[in-house]
């Protein structure tokens, strides 16, 4: 029976530097050398997983935007995908609008991969982003409301103060139709809240990859309260030391953390039999 192993990146497979350590670097290696299947699944876009994750050259698909998307790794080629309809878009536009947010939208205009924003209503956190993101190919500065949220919409992200983004959190945490990932961001400690369509999770993309890799058993790892979905539909889930509690609570185990190399660890012991 075969296995797919699945990895969260950020505060998972990767350090607190965001980088793969070259003990990392070369466990995933010998795992892909050996014919295991081993790929990852992140909130990053897959140009931003890949300038982490270019020295294990994976060939095998990858999940990214928290599993809104499965991405082919070498060709870039979309082979899952999922998008709000026009009326949750709306919805979310005149929630948000009323509240006097401004969001990050990512979206396909045009058949290109973008993320939007308005200029003059970026929050810090906001600005943070996007100087984080000068040069990225999917930037697409939007006059207005709009040209905000045009295109094919799947993935709204948020980041402001606790206060502004409570009713945020309040409004669409409970509502099935949607899904409301809410946290810090592990690097910078702004608040984010990103809102994506009912099936988009990490747990459904995981299943539809380890149907597309015939696969028996799924094995994941991960750090965050996006993973619980993932921990949740796994055969065996192991959080890593650093892991918020939630998660420690429904893994199989702890194993070390994102800075001492846990997932390399485990999987140099437990699959390539060290």
């Amino acid at each position: 029976m075969k296995t797919l192993y699945i990895s969260d990146l950020d505060g998972t497979l990767l350090n607190s530097e965001q980088k793969l350590s070259a003990y990392t670097i070369n466990v995933v290696k010998r795992m892909i050398d050996r014919g295991e299947i081993f790929s990852y699944a992140t909130a990053r876009s897959l140009v931003t997983a890949q300038k982490v994750t270019e020295e294990l050259t994976l060939s095998l698909p990858v999940i990214c935007y928290n599993g809104a998307f499965i991405f082919d790794n070498e060709t870039r080629e979309v082979l899952y995908e999922t998008y709000f309809s026009p009326a949750d878009v709306h919805l979310l536009r005149e929630f948000l609008y009323a509240h006097n947010i401004t969001p990050i939208v990512y979206s396909f205009v045009d058949g290109k991969e973008c993320f939007s924003f308005i200029e003059k209503s970026a929050t810090a956190g906001v600005r943070d982003f996007l100087d984080s993101r000068i040069g990225d190919s999917r930037w697409r500065e939007a006059e207005d409301e709009d040209s905000l949220y045009a295109g094919k919409v799947f993935y709204i992200t948020c980041i402001d103060s606790d206060t502004a983004l409570a009713p945020v959190i309040h409004r669409f945490k409970s509502d099935t139709k949607y899904q409301c990932v809410a946290g810090r961001d592990i690097y910078s400690g702004e608040l984010w809240c990103e809102l994506l369509p009912h099936g988009a999770t990490k747990a459904n993309a995981a299943m539809h990859l380890k149907r597309l890799m015939e696969c028996g058993k799924l094995v994941a790892f991960g750090d965050g309260i996006n993973d619980l979905p993932l921990f949740e539909n796994s055969d065996e889930c192991y959080a890593v030391a650093n892991s918020v509690e939630e998660l420690k609570a429904k893994a199989t185990a702890v194993i070390g953390s994102n800075n001492d190399d846990g997932v390399a660890k485990w999987l140099e012991e437990n699959v390539l039999g060290v």
